[in-house]
């Protein structure tokens, strides 16, 4: 792989990860932070979205969301378990997606259908395409230990 490629997916591996660990350091180190204030100003999907605003499952989903960032965000900055950490992000990210719709805008009428969350969902699906773990990442050092290289449980984790 050219240098000049290893260098584009280093740098978008670690502005991933700043958006990730960013977003986590609003939620996990703000204490009170909640789900349901997002989640209760949803537009085009509200009833779906209002389902997890309820008492008993808003704690679990903003513990999820929390630290779901978070560990997301570490990840993608170390380059360890990239495919694995990247695939949760897309999904996460295509529901941003829909939660911030208010059809057939995104979040504001400059945002026509596609706003930072599909892109964000795209470079995600291409750090996972090109393994971005192995560029500059501990995937690559993991791959050389017996149970990652070897192990049906944790080689997908690194693949």
């Amino acid at each position: 792989m050219p240098i000049g490629e290893k260098r584009l997916i280093f740098l978008l591996r670690v502005l991933m990860a700043w958006t990730f660990l960013y977003a986590a350091s609003h939620q996990v180190f703000v204490p009170d932070w909640s789900v349901v204030g997002f989640l209760n100003h949803t537009k085009t999907f509200h009833g779906l979205f209002a389902i997890f605003t309820g008492p008993s499952i808003a704690p679990i989903i903003t513990f999820l969301v929390e630290y779901g960032h978070l560990l997301i965000g570490i990840s993608l900055l170390l380059g360890l378990m990239v495919r694995f950490s990247a695939a949760f992000g897309i999904p996460l990210m295509l529901v941003y997606w829909l939660a911030h719709m208010d059809f057939p805008y995104i979040e504001n009428p400059n945002n026509f259908i596609i706003d930072y969350h599909i892109v964000y969902a795209t470079v995600l699906g291409y750090l996972i395409y090109k393994h971005a773990g192995y560029v500059w990442g501990l995937d690559a050092l993991a791959s050389k230990i017996p149970a990652f290289r070897d192990g049906e449980t944790l080689h997908p984790l690194i693949a």
